[in-house]
Parts: structure tokens; C-alpha cells; sequence
């Protein structure tokens, strides 16, 4: 990975059963890296390198049998969204790599766009686009590195309340205007572009994020190193959102964020701990604690069991990912 290599984009995507989707996410950038990048001539300056991490569906048979010009690898463990895009990145010959979600569905033009913004802006060691729902809603994508405060205004319902507050919603940039580009702290990692030869100098992601808050850590170094984290709104990307996660029935999903909790509370903790320390980490944990245990005594005093149970599953929840974490100290035995 050296930026004299003429590969200029290398796209990678970490797939887990995601055979209804990957089809037709392949067959858009077949179109769009032929258009832009010479796909399928000598002279081809991108490559799109696919990590199938362990699917239980048929996604890595159809990636191979439909489209031989995709660098295919087959994990027989899943290793999760920092350890598989680490494992592509070291296959990767391109000078910049777009991380990728099987999910998401950049605009037309858009990868072209990204490198020559890349390009111009030689201080940057990450830069994202602005992510649309399927009805063209935006999605917040850009935001700032979460503080104790941030959390307290999340959890007590201000964050919500006031959305467009300055201080309120400073987390999810409310007051800022999403169509306007900027320096932000962090992007969501579902259609970044980061210089091939940066990210192998800061060790890629760190694995201890299963999933999750990975791209909020390698940013957050980004930034102490003196490096920018850009958002560019002009570069769109179609996204779904959590599709691989919902295949998993068995956990404790979140329709609100997309998310699997207990792998979110986990990689929270986790994250607390090293960016801030055990008492970070377990004011982090208390603070969550004692509004989950405030809802939950509303909920029943206003005699709404289901909600109640509810606040009370989320609360296992948690308290197991402090246990499974050791206080945000240790990352659980992989494959969460």
C-alpha cells in the first residue's frame, strides 16, 4: 500500500449474510469503477476487495461465481467490522480506501468525487459523505466524540427535546447545518475514505471493537495526531442501515439505532475506558444505570408493564456488558 502504486481506490466491504444485498451493491460499483476507474481494462485504477465474515447464507458463492473481478476472502470466523476491515486493507493495493457497508449505495459520481476531494486535501485522514435513508431522509452521520455530558444529556431526554440546541445536541451536531462541509470529530464508517498509507500506520482499527465505536476510536486518534476528519454532504450514499444485524434474531436489537445492544453496550464501555479511564468508563456505566432504573419505576407507576419490562431487559443488558467487559477494561472472546 504506497501512494506511487496507480491503484487509486481500493473498496472495501465486510459482509455477513448479506446475499440480498450484495448483488446489487456490486453490480452498481461495476457500473460506476468502469465509468470512472477503467474497470475491466489494463489500465483499471480500483478494485473492490470483499471480506465474507463467516455467512451462514450462500453470500460468498455468489460473490464468486457472479463476479470473478471482486478480490474475494472467506473468513471461517467472523471477525467483525474493525478485524475484517483490517484483514481487506492488507490485500488492498489502492492509495485510498473507501470502507464500505454492504448496506450502503454510493450516488453516482460519488467515488470519483471522494478521491479528488482526497486529493485536495492532503491533511485529511478521514473524510465521509452524507448518508440518505431509502425515502432520502438524512441520517446523522457526523458528529462528536461523546463526553459524560453528552451522555447526560442523551439519557435525560434533552439531547431530544431540543434538537437543534447548541449545547443540548452539540453530540449529533444539532445546531449545525448537515448541508454545509466541515472538520467534525467522527464519521460513521459505513462510507469513509481514509489514505491507505495512514491507516496502515495507525494499525488500522483496533480489534477489541467487535463492532462498534471503532471508527469513533481510530478517529479520536486521527484527530490527537494532529490529522482532520472532514464531512462532505455533496457525496451521497444510500444506506439501509444494521441490514446484517437483523439476521441475527437471537439478539437484542434496537429498530430505533439500527443496533445490536448488547454488542453496543459492550464496545461503549470499552471505548469509555480507553479514552477516558476507569472513571470514564464507569461513570459511563452509572449514568446509564441509574436512567434505566428511573424509567423503569416510571414505567410502572404509570402502570405500563410492557415498558417496564422493557427498561428491565436493558438493564440485564447493561450490567452484563459491564461484567463481560470487566468494567470496559477487556474485550469478551471473539466472536462476540
Amino acid at each position: 500500500m504506497t501512494q506511487t502504486n496507480p491503484m487509486r481506490l481500493s473498496i472495501l466491504i465486510v459482509t455477513y449474510n448479506s446475499t440480498a444485498l450484495i448483488g446489487s451493491l456490486l453490480d452498481h460499483l461495476d457500473a460506476e469503477l468502469t465509468r470512472s476507474f477503467d474497470l475491466h481494462t489494463e489500465g483499471v485504477s480500483a478494485e473492490v476487495i470483499v471480506v465474507d465474515n463467516a455467512s451462514q447464507d450462500d453470500s460468498f458463492i455468489h460473490i464468486t461465481s457472479h463476479y470473478p473481478w471482486v478480490k474475494a476472502i472467506r473468513s471461517d470466523l467472523n471477525l467483525g467490522f474493525a478485524a475484517g476491515n483490517n484483514l481487506a486493507a492488507k490485500q488492498a493495493h489502492g492509495q485510498y480506501l473507501l470502507l464500505l457497508n454492504p448496506d450502503a449505495l454510493p450516488k453516482p459520481g460519488a467515488l470519483k468525487a471522494g478521491v479528488e476531494l482526497m486529493d485536495k486535501h492532503p491533511e485529511v485522514g478521514l473524510g465521509g459523505g452524507e448518508l440518505l435513508s431509502l425515502d432520502s431522509s438524512r441520517q446523522v452521520c457526523a458528529r462528536r466524540f461523546p463526553t459524560l455530558l453528552d451522555e447526560f444529556f442523551r439519557l435525560s431526554g434533552l439531547a431530544c427535546r431540543f434538537p437543534k440546541h447548541p449545547l443540548f445536541a452539540r453530540f449529533m451536531r444539532g445546531a449545525d447545518d448537515p448541508t454545509v462541509s466541515g472538520e467534525v470529530d467522527w464519521i460513521t464508517g459505513a462510507f469513509v475514505f481514509i489514505p491507505a498509507v495512514l491507516f496502515e500506520e495507525f494499525g488500522g482499527f483496533d480489534q477489541r471493537f467487535f463492532m462498534y465505536f471503532e471508527e469513533v476510536d481510530l478517529c479520536k486518534r486521527m484527530r490527537a495526531s494532529g490529522l482532520v476528519v472532514l464531512y462532505w454532504p455533496q457525496l451521497k450514499c444510500l444506506h439501509i442501515g444494521g441490514a446484517s444485524a437483523r439476521t441475527l434474531g437471537t439478539e437484542h436489537f434496537s429498530q430505533a439505532n439500527a443496533q445490536i445492544e448488547r454488542w453496543r453496550l459492550r464496545s461503549y464501555l470499552l471505548y469509555y475506558r480507553k479514552q477516558h479511564g476507569w472513571r470514564g468508563a464507569w461513570c459511563a456505566y452509572g449514568l446509564e444505570r441509574l436512567f434505566c432504573s428511573l424509567r423503569k419505576c416510571k414505567a410502572r407507576l404509570l402502570a405500563s408493564p410492557a415498558e417496564a419490562a422493557a427498561y428491565a431487559a436493558y438493564g440485564a443488558l447493561l450490567d452484563r456488558a459491564w461484567r463481560d467487559t470487566s468494567g470496559g477494561r477487556l474485550s469478551p472472546t471473539q466472536p462476540w
